[in-house]
């Protein structure tokens, strides 16, 4: 009996003991800590292997810090990192997650909202004044900075100086114009060449989103979440522009991205109203070189609207697991404060990054002879500085599936107003 006795008392120290053990371990850095231990590597997600991946490899090249750590780059899909971000983080687990991740602008907030402990803050990480002004509204959340502004997405009116000479019309004609006289230049332009001033794709509302960001607007209010469309005098001015264009009759109506492309590189408009990322896509009609120039966005015709807007753009993001000192000591030391780092981006893979003190590098005075001379990153790196910041909130994409409907109705003849009130319902019925 004392046998058994002595037993039952080392199997019960042995559970005790491991049950110590367990939480010992889940304390200090379990699969699901807040990771505060070294690793020996650190993983990043990013998507596009020309352009994001290509970014990262790069840095891995640059970093020089003290870190004694790999760095494994992962291609994903950018739907692909967003569905398993969203499984993920939802079942409140970091297991299987990066270190760093990238992430779209336009759905950063829909994360930090819904899982701010799941990231790293990066406020005395990296310093946030060093970054387009812009960027930083849609990369924090309650005072905290969380996001490394990554690329730029500065939009510009791209123009065939031929086809505006035809027309009678200079660089300087375009240059810091309202919508409203471009419709006028275009209209012209139709005339005097044949040729359509822009395409357009109804389903696709990049266009009003490029058009109420020169008014420091969004689809939401400032707290990033309740539809600002019913009542919104700058999303009502661009969608009354958006038809004026139809109506004028200087549009090219494109269903895809290689009809939005071939439009202009077979030179059938004579101007494209996008983010600078489409400058490769321009420059693939060697045979107009010369024959086009770069200027700033047109503006609303509105008091306070400037000639500065954004497309697209994404951020970096530390996770908060295993190794996010040595991941945001990896974003510092690169994209974080490494001007020679974006130097070698914009001569390798054409990258314009957000960090302002990289654009007095010798990379971003060179003078393009596509566009005829110009410097073309000095004056988007100029114009990028000059974006109205906004918070994109949590729902631009599923506003804008909304609104495109409403866009269908309003170019069929229905009073913009009632649409307006339409979409502000079903809106707010849908993302409650």
């Amino acid at each position: 009996m004392k046998k058994f006795y002595l037993m039952l008392l080392l199997v019960v120290g042995m559970v005790v003991l491991a049950a110590c053990s367990s939480g010992d371990e889940e304390a200090n850095g379990g699969s699901d800590s807040e990771g505060s231990s070294d690793v020996d590597t650190i993983t990043a997600w990013a998507w596009d292997p020309a352009f994001n991946i290509a970014a990262l490899e790069n840095a891995k090249e640059a970093y020089d810090g003290d870190g004694d750590f790999e760095v494994d780059i992962i291609e994903n899909a950018q739907d692909d990192i967003i569905q398993k971000l969203n499984t993920g983080l939802s079942s409140g687990t970091t297991n299987g997650m990066p270190n760093i991740v990238l992430i779209e602008d336009y759905r950063a907030q829909s994360f930090l909202q819904a899982y701010p402990d799941a990231f790293h803050p990066l406020t005395d990480v990296i310093n946030s004044d060093d970054f387009a002004e812009y960027k930083i509204a849609t990369t924090s959340f309650e005072d905290e900075q969380y996001g490394l502004p990554f690329d730029s997405g500065v939009a510009a009116l791209y123009v065939r100086t031929d086809y505006l000479e035809e027309a009678g019309y200079t660089v300087e004609d375009v240059t810091n114009i309202t919508w409203d006289e471009y419709i006028e230049i275009g209209k012209d332009v139709k005339k005097a060449t044949g040729k359509n001033m822009l395409t357009l794709d109804p389903n696709d509302l990049a266009q009003v989103r490029m058009m109420i960001q020169t008014n420091g607007s969004w689809y939401v209010d400032e707290d990033g979440s309740t539809p600002n469309l019913a009542g919104n005098e700058t999303l009502e001015n661009a969608f009354e522009t958006y038809k004026e264009m139809m109506d004028a009759d200087i549009a090219k109506i494109v269903s895809d991205w290689s009809q939005f492309v071939g439009a202009f590189n077979s030179g059938d408009v004579a101007s494209v109203p996008t983010g600078n990322w489409i400058t490769p896509s321009v420059k693939q009609a060697a045979d107009q070189s010369g024959n086009w120039a770069v200027v700033p966005m047109p503006r609303l015709d509105m008091e306070g609207a400037v000639n500065a807007s954004n497309l697209g753009g994404s951020s970096w993001y530390v996770l908060n697991v295993d190794g996010k000192e040595q991941a945001a000591e990896f974003m510092l030391n690169t994209f974080g404060s490494n001007a020679d780092l974006y130097q070698t981006l914009v001569e390798e893979i054409g990258a314009l990054g957000t960090y302002s003190p990289a654009a007095e590098g010798d990379a971003y005075a060179v003078e393009d002879e596509f566009f005829g001379g110009q410097q073309l990153l000095t004056d988007l790196s100029t114009w990028t500085d000059e974006i109205p910041a906004v918070n994109y909130g949590l729902h631009t994409y599923a506003i804008e599936d909304i609104l495109v409907t409403g866009m269908q109705d309003y170019l069929g003849g229905a009073e913009l107003t009632t649409v307006l009130e339409n979409v502000q319902g079903q809106a707010e019925a849908q993302l409650k």
